[in-house]
């Protein structure tokens, strides 16, 4: 089954709207944990408006599951705090200073990028992390993003979660296509951007090569309503139930 990584961005905007430690990240970092998620990803950004670069650091000695953090390795600042914390996993993601969120991966196709990250990716590999490149579902560039080493590729899903409603078979097509070629290219696969409880059984389900999912706005909005405890075990019963057979009547 794909491991569920929360990532508790949200908790630290909270915190950070009103100023002092309330709600507390490390603390929430250990309920999710024991809450049954599999892992924990934060994605410090330049200006801290969210997770800050202490919190990785104080998230490093209570993170047991696995530790992901995310960022754009271009920031040296960021890549310092990658290799003193050693996180189990670092996905890089060309994210420009102040931007909102995430809204496109690495165009491994122009040979100055990939060039780049081929470099960033040793340095990352030759202090044990495993590192994993974001991308576009676009099936042409996936042996492209294995030729720099990383060890697996991040799907891009909001184009996915803005069509499930219309039509899931073609929203997720591009993403069963990408899927097809890292699994043929040796990378792992892992996934993140808007999934929600109703979107991600079907995309799991139709990505079989899935390793890992990264959920945080539409999780951790979910446990306003549902309680924190009890949204972090929906979603995994969600990928429970997209390994689990079909029966036909």
């Amino acid at each position: 089954m794909p491991h569920l990584s929360v990532n508790i961005n949200k908790i630290a905007t909270l915190r950070n709207s009103r100023g002092g430690d309330v709600p507390n990240v490390v603390q929430a970092a250990k309920a999710i944990q024991e809450f049954g998620a599999d892992g924990i990803t934060v994605h410090p950004r330049p200006d801290e408006r969210h997770i800050t670069y202490q919190d990785v650091r104080d998230l490093k000695s209570v993170v047991y599951t696995e530790f992901n953090i995310e960022g754009n390795p271009r920031e040296e600042k960021f890549v310092a705090l990658v290799l003193k914390t050693r996180p189990t996993q670092v996905t890089l993601v060309p994210d420009a200073p102040g931007q909102l969120t995430s809204n496109h991966g690495w165009r491994v196709d122009i040979p100055e990028e990939q060039a780049y990250l081929t470099s960033i990716i040793e340095v990352f590999h030759n202090a044990g992390i495993r590192t994993s490149v974001f991308l576009d579902p676009v099936p042409e560039w996936v042996p492209l993003a294995a030729e720099t080493g990383a060890d697996r590729m991040e799907l891009y899903t909001e184009a996915y979660a803005r069509d499930y409603e219309y039509d899931k078979a073609a929203a997720v097509a591009p993403y069963v296509a990408a899927g097809k070629a890292a699994y043929k290219a040796g990378l792992g696969l892992n996934a993140g951007h808007d999934l929600n409880l109703q979107n991600l059984a079907y995309f799991s389900r139709s990505l079989p090569w899935l390793n890992e999912v990264s959920i945080g706005h539409a999780l951790i909005a979910d446990a306003l309503y549902l309680g924190l405890e009890n949204t972090v075990q929906m979603y995994q019963r969600a990928l429970l139930s997209s390994r689990q057979p079909v029966l036909q009547r």
